[in-house]
């Protein structure tokens, strides 16, 4: 049996029920809501214990005290007064509410309690997360932290390598990671100055990169064409990419009231800048 059709269940090698989903963009199915809280469950909510032995299922004086006043306060803007006294009936209120939970209030709530980091799980929540986020067909990522609506392993590569590469040089990581949290936003969503965000990025780098601030993008294409063999068609395509900022729905002049701009020209250009930045880094060090 091919190694694609081993993940399989019978139903669907029997082609009774769908082998893959549609991608789920602005719905979360039955499977992947119950995937996504088995996540929380295992690796957030399985490390609880008790400072006071006497009561042992009071909450304020638990290792979850914190996460419990941070998850109202900052989360569901609620008053901190009215957390539950007990683990049990804290964990039935979360579970409760979080079944209830719109599609994007329920990826909300996974992003916040990853950037929480409670018990140092942020990682291991974005792992596992991922896991499910893929298994399930989800078109969501977690990328350095936030979620995208990305689902190739190698633009989610190039924007992480681009983030962690650019370390060294101010201002670029700042870039980058502006550009995602603009283009991650899934309330209010900024297209616009994500673009804006991703091409001063390579902005930026070039300057850095050439060791004049005050450099324009095309001229330090140039540089870079000579001093580290930069090919020609590469200058000229990341040439016409900075044209396209220039002129394309006014992104870097004057803000127009009717904007064209969409998801796809924020992600294209994000993912573009972060592997023209590490393949600029790269380029340097060889």
């Amino acid at each position: 049996m091919p190694d694609n059709m081993n993940h399989l269940s019978f139903s669907q090698r029997m082609g009774l029920v769908p082998a893959i989903k549609v991608a789920q963009v602005d719905s979360i199915d039955p499977a992947l809501k119950n995937s996504l809280w088995n996540v929380v469950t295992i690796v957030c909510l399985s490390g609880y214990y008790s400072r006071d032995r006497n009561y042992p299922d009071r909450l304020r004086t638990s290792n979850f005290s914190d996460f419990a006043e941070t998850l109202y306060s900052d989360f569901h803007k609620a008053a901190v007064d009215t957390i539950p006294s007990y683990w049990s009936k804290f964990k039935e209120i979360l579970r409760e509410s979080y079944y209830k939970m719109s599609w994007h209030r329920t990826y909300s709530f996974i992003e916040f309690i990853v950037t929480i980091n409670h018990r140092d799980t942020g990682q291991a929540l974005i792992d596992g997360f991922n896991k499910v986020l893929a298994r399930e067909n989800s078109a969501y990522r977690f990328v350095a932290g936030r979620l995208i609506q990305i689902t190739s392993p190698d633009e989610i590569e190039e924007i992480e390598r681009a983030i962690a590469n650019s370390d060294q040089y101010a201002g670029v990581r700042t870039h980058i990671q502006t550009a995602l949290g603009f283009l991650t936003d899934k309330l209010n969503p900024d297209y616009r100055n994500s673009i804006k965000e991703s091409i001063s990025a390579v902005e930026s780098l070039t300057k850095h990169l050439v060791g004049n601030p005050s450099a324009t993008l095309d001229g330090a294409l140039k540089v870079l064409e000579k001093s580290h063999k930069l090919h020609p068609a590469l200058k000229k395509a990341f040439s016409s990419l900075y044209g396209y900022t220039n002129d394309s729905d006014g992104i870097r002049h004057a803000l127009m009231e009717n904007s064209e701009l969409t998801q796809a020209d924020a992600r294209f250009m994000l993912i573009c800048c972060s592997a023209f930045t590490n393949f600029a880094i790269d380029s340097t060090k060889s």
